[in-house]
């Protein structure tokens, strides 16, 4: 009986997914987990946190037509209101952000850098820039293999679904 159990999981188990796109997804992740590991080290080195490294970049990169509000940020962030609220805090008593109120709706508070804090994210930008520039390739590539294995996994599953095949299939 256990062993048509085992029998049976091993047939209903299988996924289709090759060694090879587990392999690529690991590697992916073992890169952007080393890219990450590598932002969080900087960022620490000039005394920030990753997190208040992020909010300052979610600042300056904002898109244009956006405000700086602590909804944007938060949403920026994928972060809960008051969250985004206490990394704003520490980053104004540290003096790398201001809040400002809205003239004419005084509930409206935007977050802007203020010159330290723009120094400091810079210094942090710039060795990340270098670091994409010498090492961003292997990111790239992990992707690039997953991106090929789906497209033969797409190639495949047309050719399965020809006319010609269905028609073979209902004969067979």
């Amino acid at each position: 009986m256990t062993l048509h159990i085992v029998s049976r999981y091993n047939v209903t188990v299988k996924t289709g997914i090759t060694v090879g796109e587990y392999q690529s997804l690991a590697q992916l992740r073992y890169r952007i987990r080393g890219f990450l590991r590598d932002r969080d080290a900087v960022a620490r080195r000039v005394s920030l946190s990753p997190q208040q490294y992020l909010m300052m970049l979610a600042i300056r990169g904002l898109p244009r037509g956006y405000e700086a509000t602590i909804r944007t940020l938060a949403q920026r962030m994928a972060l809960k209101h008051h969250c985004a609220v206490e990394l704003v805090d520490r980053l104004e008593e540290n003096g790398y952000v201001r809040r400002s109120r809205g003239q004419k709706d005084r509930r409206l508070v935007t977050v802007s850098l203020l010159h330290g804090g723009e120094r400091l994210l810079e210094g942090v930008v710039r060795h990340r820039i270098g670091e994409l520039r010498s090492n961003g390739r292997r990111p790239v590539q992990a992707i690039n293999q997953i991106l090929a294995y789906l497209r033969q996994l797409q190639n495949l599953n047309r050719g399965n679904n020809s006319p010609g095949r269905r028609a073979r299939d209902k004969r067979g």
